[in-house]
């Protein structure tokens, strides 16, 4: 069967949130495509099933777990499948438009977070970082801390959040530059991924946060997400949805033998 490397969230390879995509005739076993998705030892890996279903089935999978939204993921399948696509996956249907000159459109659940305690540990955990606000989502923790220049230089206790009942840790703040709205960073060490390049789902949190504190609702925003390789996400909130835009861009291809 086919499988692919594709970059997303860039147009330059080698940079933005690489995930694996494979092309799957029939369903796989989950037992299978957790083994294939350690090997990859991508964040995520895509299963997508082309047996002429609508929406097509999607699933995708951490190096150890199966998870229930994946924004990079979902835009590396659809970039590989090329055009409008619609998917059946654990969040819904998820629906994907050829947007134009490499862009691609996602239609995704927004997740609004709310305010929340956060752990006891939470300062020990975000050394050098100002804390700001603690929100809470569906199954992440938002933190806002005082700069882009602390997301930037962030050293996480990873052990600490690794032991936290969540998903992961989204940091982020105000962005300081022209074009860009905030800034963030992605943790998620109990799944098996320390530090995600470019988080597609985080940004269906970033994005209505940001805009409700910026006076933006209905408006665009720009997130830069400054892991090490670096992307950018636009998202539009609007209601209990989201549109994401992205590009990306094949890096492998070739055949699974197993």
């Amino acid at each position: 069967m086919r499988i692919y490397v594709v970059d997303s969230f860039t147009e330059t390879p080698f940079s933005g949130n690489p995930a694996g995509v494979v092309l799957l005739d029939a369903p796989a076993s989950e037992t299978w495509m957790r083994s294939v998705a350690a090997e990859m030892k991508h964040a995520e890996t895509a299963f997508v099933v082309l047996d002429g279903t609508e929406p097509k089935p999607l699933r995708w999978f951490t190096p150890t777990t199966e998870v229930d939204l994946c924004g990079h993921a979902t835009l590396a399948t659809a970039h590989v499948l090329g055009g409008d696509q619609r998917f059946s996956t654990r969040s819904g249907e998820l629906i994907c438009t050829d947007a134009g000159d490499g862009w691609i459109g996602m239609d995704f659940p927004a997740s609004a977070p709310s305010p929340a305690d956060g752990p006891a540990d939470l300062a020990e955990a975000l050394p050098g970082a100002t804390v700001r606000a603690v929100l809470s989502t569906s199954d992440d923790l938002l933190v806002r801390v005082g700069s882009a220049a602390e997301v930037r230089a962030l050293e996480p206790d990873l052990e600490r959040i690794g032991a936290w009942p969540l998903r992961g840790v989204i940091v982020t703040a105000e962005g300081d530059r022209d074009g860009i709205d905030f800034v963030s960073r992605f943790f998620a060490p109990a799944s098996g991924i320390p530090e995600d390049p470019v988080t597609g789902s985080a940004h269906c949190k970033l994005a209505p946060y940001w805009a409700a504190e910026l006076g933006r609702a209905g408006a665009e925003l720009v997130g830069e997400q400054t892991s090490a390789r670096g992307g950018f996400v636009r998202a539009t909130p609007h209601g209990d949805r989201i549109a994401l835009r992205g590009r990306a861009v094949t890096v492998l291809e070739g055949d699974l033998k197993v």
